[in-house]
């Protein structure tokens, strides 16, 4: 095998561990009685090459070389909020980032205490009746 198929082997066989199932369905998070799932778009790209060859001018000399690079990109697209048996798909949007996902935080929290507040009234109400 030459230089650049070692090379792309080794440098494919990392980006995969990387992009584990995992990274794509991310840990849940739990908020109360939600339970958050951040999911994410994962892109690979690599790239390598290499060569032999011989100087005309100095026979007998040989030479080889090889290189290769890739990158791994993740943006979150959605995240799943489950709650009991109701599932909610919450789209982030096209170029959505962790950043915009931190932002609707507040909301996602905000709406889940308001309808516990209402819940724990009503049930408070009905056991004063």
């Amino acid at each position: 095998m030459n230089p650049a198929q070692d090379i792309l082997k080794g440098l494919i066989g990392e980006l995969k561990d990387i992009a584990k199932t995992e990274t794509i369905v991310g840990a849940p998070i739990t908020m109360g009685e939600y339970i958050i799932v951040p999911i994410s778009r994962v892109s690979l790209g690599v790239g390598a090459g290499g060569g032999a060859g011989e100087a005309e001018a100095k026979k007998g000399c040989t030479g080889e070389g090889g290189g290769g690079g890739g990158g791994i990109r993740m943006n979150p697209v959605a995240l799943v909020a489950v709650r009991g048996s109701e599932l909610t798909v919450h789209r982030l949007g096209a170029g959505g980032s962790l950043g915009r996902t931190v932002e609707r935080m507040p909301d996602v929290l905000e709406t889940t205490l308001e309808k516990a507040f209402d819940m724990w009234q009503a049930r408070k109400a009905k056991e004063e009746k």
